[in-house]
């Protein structure tokens, strides 16, 4: 251990360079990072393992800050090891700069987690937790890493925590350490004037081991850490009692501690320049590492490396040993996509896409070994079952399963599937109705923004959930999530690939695609009722185009039908109807505009040449085909919120028939 007066001049710098680095910006939180810099510090000179040559080496530990706003601490003590310049430091929030006002997701510089949004933070370290756990029961000793978390007032006041405690009490995630910064201040206000419960006695209920501490005092956290540590049966929460703002004074050069007023705004004039006095900075130049700072964390770069040469070392004896195993690890943390023999999913004709998705999991279950499924309560609906049926579940002591039962939390079980790839060697999927992806866009724009390639499954996928009315109808999910696809992540790519087959063995290729897809978040939207097939010799490949012509389409036609999903089939039995009068058609299947878009302009025109008369046919709003169909036609789509009834009654009352794309193409073409 280190000499407390020394590690306590490091606490000091944290906190000199984030009140400087907020100061400089002008703008910032510079409160919480003064007072969490004792524990952030513990953790990196004493008892965080990674390597310093290697950030991505599969078996480090890892830390995942959940308050963004933090993110000065973190930038700062990153900076103590060499991951960020002085330089850097001094461009917070700049344009251009690595370091933006709340951390992104960087490996190389030792970030784990793009952070912001409060409570999904330490979810993500929920998710990475079990990720661990899953592939030590695959693996071994080898994969013994431990999971941190940095968590905050507003983190555990956030809903998501309550899905995050329950899990991962009930899962006996004992590889999970989660620091509570307890400050008592809010960016507003004090936290006792929002909530009075005791979160001690909340996380024992859910099975947590609780430690309280002084969170400013090094010996405190030492042990706390320590006894974690040696917890073997129970997820740890150490309930930090942090002093916001600590060192900081007024322009009177009063105490300036524990006051709203530092949480989110610089310390400003003479307040700061006290400030960096009372921490024993130059107010001129306090862009700097304390000599005896560098020496001491100069001190742990050369413990890691012995610890890393042990740990790699035991590594090589286990490989040796277990060759298949090493294999497998190198595999799963490549990155690349696996392999899968799609020949031998078996479809049948006419099923659901709910259930020929069923199909395609039972397969990924028994040829993706590294492919963990969830469901919030639903698996034998959304039938993310076809996986289950392959496997068991994750439980305590025993997590050689690989379906992941979240019970009801959508948002949950979605940055816990996050958290999962973020720790990598994992691929997660999850599965729920598709109006209930409204509790999950939080986690899909997070997902999106860190370029992870989860599966999101969303059955039940349109008003034809019929009996169960409105609220369990989607309506307009389909042009929220299809925004997605045209937004783009900061490398040009759509930031989610979203698709929405029209019959099972499309399916069977949307989920190939999906696999495939290592880039960004993949959405696949299934239907609940069975699907007529497209015709004979359709050529589904094309759909990995996004858009295409489907067999069976007329030469020299006169209109183009299009859409997506089950409206595909309604199309087919239109097109019947207007055969039978004379009329020639093309039906375009669309399982994803945003991809079809992405496609070379030629052909694109090749598909939906401009000038010819469209027809658009939606069981969500219009504007989902709009963009396609533009000013050469008509869409036809639902603009109201569902009814209660069964679906072939709403199919006949809200006009998704043959008989009227018939009547509606015939008054297109008049």
């Amino acid at each position: 251990m280190n000499d407390n007066k020394i590690m306590n001049k490091a606490a000091d710098n944290i906190r000199i360079l984030a009140a400087s680095m907020v100061e400089k910006a002008k703008s910032g939180h510079p409160g919480g990072a003064m007072g969490g810099a004792d524990f952030i510090n513990t953790l990196y000179s004493e008892f965080l393992v990674y390597d310093p040559e290697n950030p991505a080496w599969e078996g480090r530990d890892r830390f995942f800050l959940d308050p963004g706003h933090m993110a000065p601490m973190l930038y700062s003590q990153l900076c103590l090891i060499g991951k960020y310049t002085l330089e850097d430091l001094k461009n917070l929030r700049q344009w251009g700069s690595v370091t933006p006002g709340h951390p992104e997701r960087e490996i190389e510089r030792g970030i784990e987690n793009t952070s912001g949004p409060l409570g999904q933070g330490h979810c993500f370290a929920v998710g990475a937790a079990i990720a661990a756990k899953f592939l030590k029961a695959r693996l071994g000793d080898v994969m013994g890493q431990t999971i941190y978390a940095y968590i905050s007032d507003g983190g555990v006041q956030e809903e998501i925590s309550q899905g995050a405690g329950r899990i991962a009490g009930n899962l006996g995630l004992d590889n999970l350490i989660m620091f509570y910064d307890a400050n008592d201040i809010q960016l507003s206000t004090k936290t006792e004037v929002v909530t009075c419960e005791d979160t001690a006695k909340k996380y024992e209920a859910w099975g947590w081991y609780v430690q309280k501490i002084d969170g400013n005092n090094v010996d405190q956290i030492r042990e706390a850490i320590k006894n974690a540590q040696k917890e073997t049966a129970r997820p740890s929460l150490i309930i930090g009692h942090c002093v916001m703002g600590k060192g900081a004074r007024k322009a009177d050069n009063s105490s300036y501690e524990s006051n709203c007023a530092t949480h989110g705004a610089p310390l400003g004039g003479d307040a700061y320049i006290n400030t960096m006095k009372n921490l024993g900075a130059d107010p001129e130049n306090p862009f700097q590492i304390f000599p005896e700072v560098q020496e001491m964390y100069a001190k742990r770069a050369e413990e890691l490396k012995k610890i890393c040469a042990e740990r790699y070392a035991a590594k090589a004896e286990w490989a040796k040993a277990n060759p298949e195993k090493a294999a497998l690890l190198e595999e799963w943390f490549s990155g690349k996509a696996p392999k899968i023999d799609w020949s031998k999913v078996e479809q049948k004709a006419g099923s659901a896409t709910r259930s020929a998705s069923a199909a395609v999991l039972g397969q990924l279950a028994e040829q993706v070994p590294n492919m963990i499924c969830a469901s919030a309560d639903l698996s034998n609906s959304d039938n993310t079952n076809g996986f289950l049926k392959k496997t068991h579940d994750l439980v305590r002591g025993d997590f050689s399963g690989a379906f992941f039962q979240a019970g009801v939390a959508e948002l949950t079980m979605a940055c816990c599937c996050i958290g999962m790839a973020l720790h990598g060697g994992v691929i997660p999927a999850c599965g729920t109705f598709f109006v209930f992806s409204d509790y999950m866009k939080p986690a899909v724009r997070m997902a999106a923004l860190m370029e992870l390639p989860v599966k999101f499954i969303w059955t039940h996928d349109a008003f034809r959930v019929g009996e169960d009315g409105p609220t369990h109808e989607p309506v307009e999910q389909e042009a929220q999530i299809r925004l997605m696809e045209k937004l783009k992540n900061h490398h040009g790519k759509n930031s989610v690939l979203v698709v929405r087959p029209a019959d099972a063995e499309e399916t069977t290729v949307c989920w190939r695609m999906a696999m495939e897809n290592i880039d960004t978040p993949t959405a696949l939207i299934f239907s609940r009722q069975n699907i007529e097939m497209l015709p004979e010799g359709n050529d589904y490949n094309q759909a990995t185009k996004g858009a295409y012509v489907v067999a069976g389409s007329d030469e020299n036609y006169d209109v183009i039908l299009l859409a997506s999903g089950s409206e595909v089939s309604t199309l087919e039995a239109g097109a019947k109807l207007l055969r039978e009068d004379g009329v020639k058609v093309r039906i375009v299947s669309v399982p994803s505009e945003g991809l079809f878009r992405s496609q070379p302009k030629e052909y694109q025109q090749s598909v939906l040449p401009a000038g010819k008369k469209k027809f658009g046919l939606t069981a969500g709003l219009p504007v989902n085909l709009e963009g396609l169909v533009g000013a050469d036609g008509t869409v036809w789509g639902l603009e109201s919120f569902g009814f209660s009834a069964p679906y072939k009654v709403l199919d006949e009352k809200l006009g998704f028939t043959g008989e009227n794309v018939y009547k509606q193409v015939k008054k297109l073409l008049a």
